[in-house]
């Protein structure tokens, strides 16, 4: 039963244990209708196990999921006809043609003969594969096989499109086509795409919004730029600062501000090492007492450093655990 919300997939507190494994740990994710949200984090972080749920394969140890409000290990079939589903490894029959192998995907999900063939034309003319479709897929290559994996999950014409890492194995030129296509589908026809993925640089590119999994749990969720500001907000930062006057007094007024922690003097400059965000307050300080900062920057803090630097932590502390 639909329960009315603005969210197309909703997990509440989302738990999934294989004995003393916790794969899932207290997931609550939300996504709204129409954007492309990344689900960003490294192998083995709990990605594919929360999709296997998102998709009924797989029943949760506790918590709930929700695609578009039905449950799916409850409401299998509900949940079948809105989503498309592209693993990593996409399977097809490698004796069929590109077509045979859409037209029997047609058939399993009851699309009428005449409306599935206009429904395959048009899909494989989206993902540029026309020209394969009289084709073996036993003789495509792995990009190949990923846009008719694409075509495969546009007959169906989902609401919601889950791609598992859709990169995987593709030549340069190949992923920047495939992930121009994805933001296609949901900004021109209006689809949601859940993008599982430990390639920060492609989720950067095409997500609107990022959810960050490590351990299967959900460290952060937002826009990039919201992201950023809740992981910088986790870590010790490291500001550089040039002002003028240059004196003794300038080093009194940084450590007078709340959230720093240590000064240190770099050449020609301060190196002020702060437990938050001081930049704002920083700057009202030294302007009210007749200093312009020349200088001012956030030393080596960026998403990519910050997920880097949070998954190395994590794998030294589940190795000395272990």
């Amino acid at each position: 039963m639909t329960t009315g919300n603005s969210y197309i997939l909703e997990t509440i507190d989302l738990c999934k244990k294989y004995g003393d494994m916790v794969a899932v740990d207290n997931l609550n994710l939300k996504v709204e209708e129409g954007i492309v949200y990344g689900l960003l984090g490294p192998n083995g972080a709990g990605k594919t196990t929360t999709i296997l749920m998102l998709l009924g394969l797989t029943e949760p140890t506790s918590g709930q999921a929700l695609v578009n409000g039905y449950e799916p290990f409850r409401n299998p079939l509900q949940v079948k006809s809105l989503v498309g589903y592209l693993p990593d490894n996409v399977g097809f029959y490698d004796e069929l043609t590109g077509e045979e192998n859409l037209l029997y995907t047609a058939a399993l999900n009851g699309i009428g003969k005449d409306e599935a063939q206009k429904r395959i034309k048009e899909a494989l003319k989206r993902v540029a594969m026309s020209h394969a479709a009289q084709k073996k897929v036993g003789e495509y290559s792995r990009g190949m096989r990923q846009r008719l994996g694409i075509a495969d999950v546009l007959v169906k014409d989902p609401k919601l499109i889950i791609l598992d890492e859709p990169t995987l194995g593709i030549d340069p030129e190949g992923i920047q086509e495939l992930l121009s296509f994805i933001k296609d589908l949901a900004k021109q026809d209006g689809r949601t795409i859940l993008l599982s993925s430990h390639l920060l640089h492609q989720i950067q590119q095409v997500c609107d919004k990022v959810g960050i999994l490590v351990k299967g749990k959900l460290i952060a969720s937002g826009t990039i730029n919201e992201l950023e500001q809740q992981l910088v907000s986790q870590e010790q930062m490291e500001l550089e600062l040039k002002a003028v006057p240059w004196d003794e007094k300038l080093g009194s007024i940084c450590q007078a501000i709340d959230g720093v922690n240590k000064i240190t003097v770099q050449n020609d400059m301060l190196l002020l090492e702060c437990s938050k965000d001081i930049r704002e307050d920083l700057v009202k300080a030294l302007t009210a007492n007749d200093y312009c900062p020349t200088h001012l920057t956030l030393r080596g803090v960026s998403l990519d450093s910050i997920y880097l630097r949070y998954f190395h932590k994590e794998e030294e502390y589940y190795g000395k655990v272990s």
